[in-house]
């Protein structure tokens, strides 16, 4: 069961984070949820790093893992 975490964001509304799968999962405000694999734990940590703008690394950076829809 993941674990959400609410996010002051407007690309974003949750995120979640599974370390023994490395899946970082986001849900964007229309409610539909995608998951991103191959996230260790660093990834994790920069993606949720204060000031971090979460669109932008969405953009950047986890566009570029293997990923898709969550259902």
């Amino acid at each position: 069961m993941l674990e959400w975490q609410a996010v002051d964001s407007t690309r974003i509304t949750a995120e979640a984070y599974d370390p023994v799968s490395e899946t970082i999962y986001v849900r964007f405000p229309n409610g539909i949820e995608w998951f991103y694999e191959s996230c260790p734990l660093q990834v994790w940590d920069a993606f949720t790093a204060p000031g971090q703008s979460r669109g932008s690394y969405i953009h950047e950076v986890l566009n570029h893992k293997p990923h898709g829809r969550y259902e």
